[in-house]
């Protein structure tokens, strides 16, 4: 079939008749397959089961420092877990609080603490005459737009580019004292898998907002969630790179151990500046005596060490590999020569980009659904669920076995060829 642009009426019309047979085909499989969020396999939840005998009721349950993790104390978290996580993402352990199983609840609750009591002396935003804005670079994590969205924040769309997002226009927003943050995903980015380069890591560094309180949101969710081996993206530290730019306090940097280990069984971690570690243990103490210990301990025990966390790492990628390469070969087999379509090929991560040349996610969505497969809804990697183009389809490869993801590309190819099919059609 040539590039459906091309066609004749006549032409388009044969095509949609032919696709809605295939169409049929597939509703009377009565298929039931899920690719809407990025969860891990059994296959990877299996590679740390022993993690769960590394502990039992004759372990010495104290840390390296002689506390006994089963009792209170420790706010900011045991040295070596802070370690090791501060390994992960870069960090001297000085810099690392270690929290529940949640980054996202990280996030959230430093989003509502800069609400309720403001961000090292300045005024809470919810006394604020104005409403906080948001710079939101798009597509990005769903997850992170319904927080500002839950807090009445003003989200304001920037454009992603192929090294990171819009710094021009970054540079130009934060002039405005209103704005006080922007979600970043900077490594293997939700979901397009963009890395940042080197030069918009310093942009970002050498930020000079008019508001004192402006924080960069840092997720660093996928930092050695490689696929390759010889193929790895390369993310420059940003808190090392804000200090020597003189905006130490700029960034809240976040990290967890979710798709490494157990996805709600892991650990969250917050990594920051002298001064907002300060405030925020501050915040913490009323909150809480501690995070969960023992497994804290459990995961130091289980890795050992960085080298651990890498080996670990390789395993994921085993399983993930192939499941990235199949979804690609099939779009390039199923799409690439009708020109309806392009997408992203991420080294990393968990998420690959589908964007529609016509403005038919949406359509494309609700017929994979009719079909038995479920995606992301259409929109939602953009702020209050809009896409200004109706293009982007988050494809989220790892849960399905090899088999059902085979299915689910040919019927996801099939409704993006059918979907824009019928508006060419439409609009000729």
């Amino acid at each position: 079939m040539k590039k459906y642009q091309l066609c004749s009426k006549e032409e388009l019309n044969l095509e949609i008749e032919k696709l809605e047979k295939e169409y049929d085909k597939y509703k009377s499989m009565n298929l039931k397959l899920n690719m809407a969020r990025g969860k891990p396999c059994k296959e990877q939840l299996d590679l740390s089961m022993a993690m769960m005998d590394v502990l039992n009721s004759s372990a010495d349950l104290n840390c390296e420092d002689g506390i006994d993790c089963r009792n209170y104390g420790v706010l900011g978290g045991i040295e070596e877990c802070k370690r090791l996580l501060g390994d992960i993402i870069e960090v001297p352990s000085k810099n690392i609080i270690i929290y529940g199983n949640s980054s996202l609840d990280v996030m959230y609750e430093c989003i509502s603490r800069s609400y309720s009591h403001g961000v090292l002396g300045e005024k809470p935003w919810c006394k604020l005459d104005k409403p906080v804005k948001w710079l939101c670079p798009v597509p990005g994590y769903d997850r992170h737009f319904a927080i500002t969205e839950y807090f009445g924040f003003e989200m304001i769309n920037i454009p992603m580019n192929s090294d990171g997002p819009d710094m021009d226009m970054v540079e130009e927003l934060i002039k405005d004292e209103m704005v006080k943050g922007i979600w970043c995903v900077p490594k293997y980015s939700n979901p397009d898998g963009t890395t940042y380069s080197e030069e918009v890591v310093k942009r970002f560094a050498n930020l000079k907002p008019a508001a004192k309180d402006f924080r960069i949101y840092w997720d660093n969710a996928y930092s050695v969630h490689h696929l390759y081996d010889d193929n790895q993206d390369f993310l420059l530290e940003i808190l090392d790179e804000c200090k020597k730019a003189g905006n130490p306090d700029l960034v809240y940097k976040f990290t967890s151990t979710s798709k490494i280990t157990f996805p709600g069984s892991g650990i969250a971690a917050l990594a920051t500046s002298d001064r907002n570690i300060e405030e925020i243990e501050n915040q913490m103490g009323i909150e809480t005596i501690g995070f969960d210990k023992v497994n804290q301990l459990r995961h130091v025990r289980f890795f050992k060490n960085l080298d651990g966390v890498k080996k670990q790492m390789k395993l994921h990628a085993n399983i993930l590999r192939p499941k990235f390469e199949l979804v690609l070969d099939e779009f390039d087999k199923n799409l690439s020569d009708l020109d309806i379509a392009w997408w992203t090929k991420p080294h990393g991560g968990y998420f690959i980009s589908l964007y529609c040349r016509e403005p038919v996610a949406s359509f494309v969505v609700k017929d994979c659904k009719d079909l038995g497969l479920t995606l992301t809804p259409a929109g939602s990697a953009y702020p209050y669920h809009l896409d200004p183009d109706n293009s982007n389809i988050r494809i989220a490869p790892s849960f399905p076995a090899l088999d059902d993801l085979k299915v689910a590309c040919e019927i996801l190819t099939l409704s993006v060829k059918l979907e824009s099919a019928k508006y060419l059609y439409n609009n000729k």
